[in-house]
Parts: structure tokens; C-alpha cells; sequence
């Protein structure tokens, strides 16, 4: 018989709580102030004041050939240390590639990051893009 642990009922809740899909993103985007949602179909794109802060993830899977969207991974406007950090920390989470090699943005595998996580790192995203004037009306960035 076979008797769960504390780490297997943690694992389970940690995989459970990481479903996190392009909706989820859209949806915790959307909700920061005078955020505007222009994603059509797969492709998402949020910003505020006309500068992204989240963003579908296009992969090169050939050299010469068109990049091809990857709906499972996002684009996260970041610092570049945070980022850094990020995929030091978590790589299974967090990933680069050559393309946004030294860009301010992590890619992030939605399977593999849990909602509280995203909403925060999207909160990070949308205060580095907004204006002055944005923040000046939504100091909690709420």
C-alpha cells in the first residue's frame, strides 16, 4: 500500500497550480492598468502605452527559415539581471536563445511557472514599460 508524503502531495500541488496557458496570460495582462490586449488567434501581445511588456515567442527551428510560433512559451519584458537570475534559478522555467541573447526580456515555459509567479513577473513587466504619467495614476500598478 502505498501512503502519500508530505513532498508527493507538494509535487502534485505545484504541477497542478503551473497550468498555465496563453489564456491565463492574457487574462492576469488585460487586468494591469491601461494595459491594451492585441493578441489575435495563438499570438499574444500586451502592452501599455504602445510598448509590450509580454509577447508570443517565435523559435528558429531552421537556420534561414521563418521563425515559428511556439504558443507554450512567452515573452517577458524584464532587467537583464533579473533575467539572468531567472534562468540561473529555474532554468526548466526559464530559458534564452541567440535571438534574445543581452535583450530585457526572459522567456518563460507557461507549463512550468505557476499563476502567482506570472502575475508577479508580468507586474515587474508592465512598471518597466509604462510611462511616468501611467505610473503616476496607478501607483500600486493596480
Amino acid at each position: 500500500m502505498y501512503v502519500r508524503s508530505r513532498l508527493d502531495a507538494d509535487a502534485e500541488a505545484r504541477n497542478s497550480a503551473a497550468m498555465v496557458d496563453a489564456d491565463t496570460v492574457r487574462r492576469l495582462a488585460a487586468a494591469l492598468p491601461e494595459a491594451t490586449d492585441e493578441s489575435k488567434g495563438e499570438r499574444i501581445e500586451v502592452s501599455v502605452a504602445g510598448k509590450q511588456f509580454v509577447w508570443s515567442y517565435y523559435q528558429r527551428v531552421a537556420p534561414k527559415k521563418p521563425r515559428v510560433l511556439r504558443a507554450d512559451v512567452v515573452a517577458i519584458r524584464c532587467e537583464l539581471p533579473r533575467k539572468e537570475l531567472l534562468i540561473e534559478a529555474a532554468p526548466d522555467t526559464f530559458f534564452d536563445d541567440d535571438h534574445y541573447r543581452g535583450f530585457p526580456a526572459v522567456l518563460t515555459r507557461l507549463a512550468a511557472i505557476d499563476e502567482p509567479e506570472l502575475a508577479a513577473l508580468l507586474s515587474a513587466a508592465w512598471r518597466l514599460q509604462a510611462p511616468k504619467s501611467v505610473l503616476a495614476r496607478h501607483p500600486s500598478g493596480s
